[in-house]
């Protein structure tokens, strides 16, 4: 019961910080609003007004998705910056449950990308929001979001020891979306796509997300697949954080920004 209220503390004491950002706060504005709007002239324009839904939803995904890879690729970044990193790797407990709630609040204000991206369809383009599964959707949501936080720890731990973590978050946002299938479907993609896609957490959050909205199959497997893997990264980004940790204070870089 400690360690979950030191991450939920934790958690939304950096969800406060990221809100006074005003970098982090006009990225969430303008990000998800453009995303949606392309979504939906790309549906459009292919012929299937129908699965605007769809496109919404894949946007906002989109957006959740840029909000935990930035959050966590600048999380240790922003820590050098502020001299707080020291403390953090001092802090009497394992690296990873320090680090892990930086990587929630970053998937928690992604939320807002999601409503915003469902918001303006709806306003702008008219777009029914009748989702075939309202209370699955409810669930596949606040599921992903908690998935992707995971898997945005086992990013962070390779973050330590780079010197500019940006410049790797900025070459893994559109290439993992477009594998997961957050917009364009899975199948239209090159064959040698399709293992990549099955191992990441990414792939099975957004399908389940969709399979909520549309009805298109069951929410519940693809749901917990989606956690299952996401509890991996979890292990293997505390394993990892650990391991560079040591790793950082033995080549004397964790300092460095």
């Amino acid at each position: 019961m400690r360690t979950l209220r030191m991450i939920a503390v934790g958690a939304l004491l950096h969800a406060k910080q990221l809100s006074r950002s005003p970098f982090e706060i006009a990225t969430a504005l303008i990000v998800p609003v453009v995303q949606a709007t392309l979504a939906v002239y790309l549906f459009r324009a292919g012929g299937e007004p129908g699965r605007l839904l769809e496109a919404a939803v894949g946007a906002g995904l989109m957006g959740i998705w840029s909000s935990v890879l930035f959050g966590s690729g600048g999380a240790i970044q922003n820590q050098r910056w502020q001299g707080t990193l020291e403390m953090i790797m001092l802090a009497p407990r394992p690296p990873a449950l320090v680090v892990l709630p930086i990587t929630l609040a970053t998937a928690l204000t992604g939320t807002y990308a999601m409503l915003a991206t469902l918001a303006w369809g709806r306003l702008l383009y008219g777009i029914p929001l009748s989702f075939a599964r309202p209370l699955a959707f409810a669930v596949a949501v606040p599921g992903c979001i908690i998935g992707l936080g995971m898997f945005g720890l086992l990013l962070a731990s390779t973050f330590v020891l780079l010197r500019n973590a940006n410049a790797l978050a900025n070459t893994l946002e559109y290439p993992i979306w477009l594998v997961s299938g957050m917009l364009v479907p899975i199948t239209a993609l090159p064959g040698w796509t399709g293992p990549i896609a099955a191992v990441l957490p990414t792939t099975w959050g957004a399908r389940a997300v969709r399979e909520a909205a549309t009805g298109s199959g069951p929410v519940w497997p693809s749901l917990g697949v989606c956690l299952a893997i996401s509890l991996a990264c979890l292990a293997l980004g505390a394993i990892m954080m650990t391991h560079v940790e040591r790793r950082a204070r033995a080549a004397a870089t964790l300092a460095l920004a």
